[in-house]
């Protein structure tokens, strides 16, 4: 099951979709080609990197 995010628009923008419903993985992809690559993460991993970019650590 692919989610994205509230926060993404319809007009073809830089959107990433996650499937977390899988107990030992969480797979990335990109919502333009959902039959091109995907990135899979453990989830402890997500969980780490999705903290970090809501607490800036990724801003510029």
């Amino acid at each position: 099951m692919w989610r994205k995010s509230s926060l993404s628009s319809g007009n073809g923008g830089q959107c990433v979709e996650v499937a977390v419903n899988l107990p030992e993985m969480v797979i990335v992809r990109d919502s333009k080609d959902s039959d091109g690559p995907t990135l899979f993460f453990a989830p402890h991993a997500w969980r780490s990197f999705v903290g970090e970019v809501k607490t800036g650590e990724f801003d510029r």
